[in-house]
């Protein structure tokens, strides 16, 4: 397959939603094919082995004893009535950890087990292994901790002057970006405060892992990771072993907006693995899912926005802080995100934006779809709106009057060379029709706001109609050396992809067969389960898979055709261009040569192996300047919202997206991961907080924590495809989930403004911000 942009038309839009639109004709295989993944039967038939599933021969059961109190000083720790109950194998502390004390992916500040201090409430203590999952539950419960209780630090804005948490401080980092005249200022300014909650990434399964022995005195892990070479590296460090003797096995993964297992889970299982030299295994329950993994930062966000009186943006001045939680974890790179985008995809000549990342004694925060952009999006939307109502110009129209496009400079310096037809999206959601008002439905048939059996009147209903535009960056950022490897191998008529790129349900799994299909007219392709005695690939996160790892795959794949087609070509006396693979079949330009793939290969095995590094980024320097995107992607969506301005609930009836793809790779997975993505951020916008109360997480379930449901989604209408390939991608694709994540809060608040005439500044929207004043 080649990736040639001079002979594809470098930008077409589709327009899914658009009943007059002609039918796209779908290959059945290769790119563009809507190809379902290939455990999806097993998956839905609830047969797929996931880590909670996996047993072995003299399985033991671990269970985890968390902190009660978000901030204490440990005194004692006795673990003697534990290790001496019947069935218990062993009890583990920060005294047995036979190597590095902590870890953390970007600092090694969070400790295996507390040992002088807890920083946040439901920070592990000790682990137990035991013959029967209760009764390490009870030997957990047995051990006696005896805490000095201490004042939690738990206002982010308070963390600048009190007591260092941690030896490293609690300012994790400080960026202060610097951008045009600080001194200019616009005939119009605007003000605003936003506060955004903290939204758990509620895997769909809890976390899960087996940890093995193995017999050179190392350790297989079987969980559901989703960065497994650096999990290894963490564990080996922690246990005290070199890599190769750790092994991190992927199995089926239910389901990741964010992080999927943390280290927290599986180096405890590993250390009681190495203790017992039993096979030993960790089923999560939902309360300690959510006490022990990182949840999205809870932010506060404090900006002015400079206008000319036409609406054009002069200056953006922002201060934004991120409530990091008691570690270090990806808040960085959450805060490099947030500062790069505080303006949002807008052309602004002048931005001065300061932002901090801190440590508190709240629950750890770290990576979940969108860190950082989504943040910001909130924010500088809901100053979009102020600005519009002030200056008394149409919301949308203000907009496009300022919208970023190809060329332009963003505040950190960087100019944006890939496609940005951000006014495109927005004018292909604005002009898309509203949804029908009910006013000829039965009263008695209205979904009210609050559901069918809501409380509210139909004539305190309120309809209102509100844009955001939202962007991501692709890749990691600011010096992250992105490379990925994959290793293709053909052989009696079937292909095997062997890399260690996780599919976390991004569907990459089915890329890589895709790829293979199109490049070698191969149908049977098989993609090799991942572990760590494959090269790495690098973590899931930020549509790096379908760029880096699919580029991979795409390169092992052209190598291995080049193998198939060079014998035939040199007989043939031509180039291996002048020749074709297409439905199986190779055939040359002129029709002499006419042979299926398993003739041409002649029972041979044809293999290769590549990599794909796209090219380098750099840190943002002291100035918050720096090229730290490797490439970017938009998204606009228009929200249409019913309010109860008496009650303040509110239901979304529609939102219409438009977003920029780059290359539509599979429509159909393509649709569910933007609708999926819409669903999270609407999540997002109303109902997922997980409060917390002087640091202790006030429900840790989902009873208390509500993530929308199939009744809560509303239609969503992608309503156009940008497909103006990006040339330094591999396919000219971009992320397709994150970007709507991060829009789509910011839309549904901008509609509700519209319905209330309140300003709606926190997120999730509480009730009586709902309610219309007068």
């Amino acid at each position: 397959m080649s990736t040639d942009q001079a002979t594809a038309p470098a930008s077409t839009s589709t327009s899914p939603s658009d009943p007059d639109a002609p039918e796209r004709e779908e290959p059945t295989l290769g790119i563009g094919a809507s190809l379902p993944p290939a455990d999806a039967r097993a998956k839905t038939e609830g047969t797929y082995p996931y880590a909670a599933d996996l047993w072995a021969e003299g399985l033991l059961w671990a269970a985890i004893l968390r902190s009660p109190h978000p901030h204490a000083r440990i005194l004692s720790i006795d673990t003697t009535a534990a290790a001496s109950m019947p069935g218990v194998r062993a009890v583990v502390t920060h005294k047995d950890v036979p190597g590095d004390p902590s870890y953390g992916r970007s600092v090694a500040d969070r400790p295996v087990f507390a040992s002088d201090l807890v920083r946040h409430h439901g920070e592990a203590i000790a682990a137990i292994a035991a013959d029967h999952p209760d009764t390490a539950r009870l030997a957990a419960a047995a051990i006696a901790v005896e805490y000095e209780v201490l004042e939690p630090v738990t206002d982010p804005e308070k963390a600048f002057a009190a007591e260092p948490l941690h030896p490293d401080g609690n300012l994790i980092r400080h960026i202060p970006l610097r951008y045009g005249d600080p001194a200019v200022q616009g005939d119009v300014i605007v003000e605003g405060l936003y506060r955004i909650g903290r939204q758990d990434p509620a895997p769909i399964g809890a976390e899960a892992g087996l940890a093995v022995p193995r017999p050179d005195g190392g350790v297989e892990i079987y969980t559901a990771s989703t960065d497994p070479h650096t999990d290894r590296d963490l564990a080996a460090a922690c246990f005290g072993l070199p890599p190769e003797q750790v092994k991190v096995v992927v199995t089926g993964v239910p389901g990741a907006t964010g992080d999927r297992e943390d280290p927290g889970f599986h180096i405890p299982l590993g250390l009681l693995a190495l203790r017992t030299g039993c096979p030993v295994k960790l089923a999560a329950g939902r309360e300690e899912s959510f006490l022990g993994h990182a949840h999205r930062h809870p932010s506060l966000l404090r900006y002015r926005h400079h206008a000319d009186t036409e609406g054009r943006l002069v200056k953006v001045e922002a201060q934004i802080l991120l409530d990091a939680g008691a570690y270090a974890d990806a808040s960085s790179e959450s805060l490099a995100a947030a500062v790069a985008f505080a303006c949002g995809p807008y052309a602004v000549p002048h931005a001065f934006v300061e932002g901090w990342a801190v440590r508190t004694n709240n629950p750890p925060s770290g990576h979940v779809r969108g860190e950082g952009a989504m943040q910001v999006c909130a924010a500088y939307e809901g100053q979009m709106d102020k600005l519009a109502a002030k200056l008394g110009i149409d919301a949308a129209e203000l907009r496009l009057r300022n919208t970023l496009a190809t060329g332009d400079i963003l505040p950190t310096g960087q100019t944006v060379t890939c496609p940005a037809p951000v006014a495109e999206l927005l004018r292909s959601v604005k002009d898309f029709p509203l949804p029908a008002l009910p006013k000829d439905t039965p009263e008695e048939a209205w979904l009210l706001p609050g559901g069918p059996e809501g409380a509210g009147e139909p004539g305190a209903v309120r309809r209102g109609v509100g844009y955001a535009l939202g962007m991501v960056h692709m890749l990691g950022a600011e010096g992250t050396d992105e490379v990925s490897t994959a290793t293709v191998k053909v052989h009696d008529g079937a292909a095997t992809v062997i890399c260690a790129a996780v599919d976390t349900g991004q569907g990459f799994a089915t890329l890589a067969r895709q790829i293979v299909q199109e490049t070698l007219g191969i149908e049977d392709v098989h993609v090799a389960p991942v572990d760590t005695d494959q090269p790495p690939a690098g973590a899931a996160a930020h549509g790096r898979h379908t760029w880096v790892s699919g580029g991979a795959v795409e390169r092992a794949a052209k190598m291995v055709r080049t193998q198939l087609l060079q014998p035939l070509a040199h007989k043939l006396g031509m180039s291996t261009e002048l020749l074709q693979i297409a439905d199986g079949k190779i055939t040359s330009y002129d029709g002499v040569l006419s042979t299926t793939v398993t003739e041409a290969m002649d029972g041979k095995e044809l293999w290769a192996t590549a990599q794909c590094r796209p090219h380098p980024t750099e840190p943002l320097d002291e100035s918050g300047q720096g090229d730290a995107f490797v490439g970017l992607a938009f998204c606009a969506i228009r929200a249409v919202v019913d309010v109860d301005i008496e009650l303040g609930t509110i239901r979304v009836v529609e939102m219409a997206v438009a977003q920029d793809v780059g290359r539509v790779l599979n429509p159909a997975q393509l649709r569910a991961r933007i609708e999926a993505g819409v669903t999270q951020g609407i999540g997002a916008a109303l109902t997922e907080n997980l409060r917390s109360s002087h640091g202790l997480l006030r429900h840790p379930d989902l009873t208390g924590y509500a993530l929308p449901t199939s009744l809560d989604a509303p239609d969503i209408r992608i309503v156009r495809l940008v497909e103006e390939r990006d040339v330094v991608a591999p396919f000219g694709a971009k992320p397709a989930s994150a970007a709507p994540v991060v829009t789509s809060p910011a839309a549904v608040a901008s509609a509700v403004r519209a319905a209330t005439g309140r300003p709606v500044g926190r997120l999730p929207i509480r009730p009586q911000a709902a309610v219309a004043q007068g």
